[in-house]
């Protein structure tokens, strides 16, 4: 376990709830770290020198200069970044084996369910050229039924694991998208919406959320063919290289 970082981690990211999750946990570590903007509107995932770091072509990912025996180490997937910090820094990511079950269950929740469906009910509701109702209708009850998850385990806790941790830091910014989605919280998923005002009144998570949100005002995807003809539609590429 380390509780110190002389040289900054290098972040590649791009403000979007996956880019969040990361911004988020260290800004609460108070840890240097340098912004590497990854334009995913443009392009720039597909970079070569990008790829060498994240594969599968999504931000964010780190490059921690100071990782396991003092050598440089890459993580890609916005999870495993969280537990790669959670472990180095003793912080959000409990070591004891019971609650770091807990944290490890609602985090992939997150991953597998909440941060994926969500997304597809933004593209259907909001970017798909076609409005199409059985896909619009599909992703929303899915979408209400998550809220619907998430309420349920906020009934009289502060956080979804008990202890602020990286799984509260992986739905935060999911969550903020709630009206766009399609739901109300105040009415439907009262736990939902004081949780999420309780976070986002945290200034670590303020900061998490405000870094890049210029970049992200000014890139409008909605209206954006180029960039949707970037973000949505891609199959396997073989021009990684060049």
């Amino acid at each position: 376990m380390s509780t110190e970082q002389k040289t900054p981690i290098e972040l590649h990211y791009w403000p979007t709830p996956n880019g969040w999750k990361v911004t988020i946990l260290l800004e609460e570590l108070g840890v240097p770290y340098e912004v590497k903007y990854v334009n995913i509107g443009a392009g720039e995932q597909f970079k070569p020198d990008f790829l060498k770091i994240a594969p599968n072509n999504r931000m964010p990912a780190i490059v921690d200069p100071e990782g396991p025996g003092g050598e440089p180490i890459s993580v890609f997937e916005s999870g495993a970044i969280l537990q790669y910090l959670g472990r180095k820094f003793g912080r959000f990511y409990p070591a004891d084996e019971r609650k770091r079950v807990k944290v490890e269950e609602w985090l992939m929740w997150q991953m597998g369910g909440f941060g994926p469906m969500l997304g597809q009910n933004h593209h259907f509701r909001v970017y798909a050229p076609e409005k199409l109702p059985y896909a619009m209708d599909r992703y929303l009850n899915e979408t209400h039924r998550l809220y619907g998850v998430l309420d349920r385990q906020l009934e009289g806790r502060d956080f979804v694991a008990d202890e602020y941790s990286i799984a509260d830091m992986s739905i935060v910014g999911w969550a903020t998208g709630w009206e766009r989605q399609g739901m109300d919280l105040e009415k439907d998923f009262p736990n939902v919406a004081r949780w999420l005002a309780a976070l986002k009144a945290r200034p670590a998570v303020e900061r998490g959320l405000a870094v890049g949100r210029d970049r992200r005002e000014q890139l409008d995807i909605a209206s954006n063919k180029d960039a949707q003809s970037v973000l949505f539609g891609q199959r396997a590429r073989q021009d990684v290289n060049s």
